[in-house]
């Protein structure tokens, strides 16, 4: 497979970081080659939950050139290079420091304890009673508030088992926006919550990478 084309060089941190891998999975292995099939419906609006280094923002600006990306990451260390990394399109992307939920508030960001530990697998959570929360929640109406249009023509998901908050509610307030999700699921607790939140919704799936892919997602007649 031929690398993905990109607008603009982005940057890797070696070493032991994750960088290494999601830029493989990003641009070598293709797991969102699946997105040229929208080009031709012109995209202007992409929701990236859990953006990282802001790769896969970075790949569907270069491949969508009319739309918008709102990145969201918890993690600052990850959120300068995200920044970094999108500086290039200017005012076509906006990234946020904080975290996506089912309500806005706030969490506590739990770094080294999800998956391999690495920079890519940073989780959020409620914080504990003996806790002081330190990074802001957001809900998908309040990221759609940002953006210049409130159609979501792509979202996507890797936020590390948190997809179980973001679908255990208030689903219904925003998911009529969204036309088409690719969602990184955690386990099968995971899969169970996310396709019960969808529920009133039909949709065509597919699997791309690790990458659960829902188009032409609309409400149940």
């Amino acid at each position: 497979m031929h690398p993905a084309p990109l607008e603009h060089a982005v940057s890797i941190r070696m070493g032991n970081s994750s960088d290494v891998d999601t830029f493989d999975q990003t641009f070598e292995r293709g797991e969102l080659k699946f997105a040229e099939g929208l080009r031709t419906r012109h995209p202007r609006l992409i929701l990236d939950l859990g953006a990282n280094v802001g790769y896969a923002s970075a790949l569907l600006l270069s491949l969508f050139p009319e739309a918008f990306a709102l990145a969201i990451e918890p993690d600052p260390r990850n959120v300068a290079r995200c920044r970094a990394n999108l500086a290039p399109y200017a005012n076509r992307a906006l990234v946020i420091e904080g975290a996506v939920w089912s309500t806005c508030g706030r969490l506590v960001l739990s770094p080294g304890t999800f998956g391999d530990g690495r920079e890519w697998a940073t989780e959020v959570r409620e914080a504990r009673p003996d806790e002081q929360a330190d990074v802001t929640a957001y809900d998908v109406p309040a990221l759609l508030a940002l953006c210049p249009v409130d159609t979501v023509d792509l979202l996507k998901i890797d936020i590390e088992g948190s997809e179980t908050a973001l679908f255990s509610s208030n689903v219904d307030r925003w998911i009529d926006r969204v036309r088409n999700i690719c969602i990184e699921l955690h386990g099968e607790r995971c899969r169970e919550i996310f396709f019960e939140g969808m529920r009133n919704h039909t949709f065509e799936t597919a699997m791309s990478g690790e990458y659960l892919v829902c188009t032409n997602i609309r409400r149940r007649t």
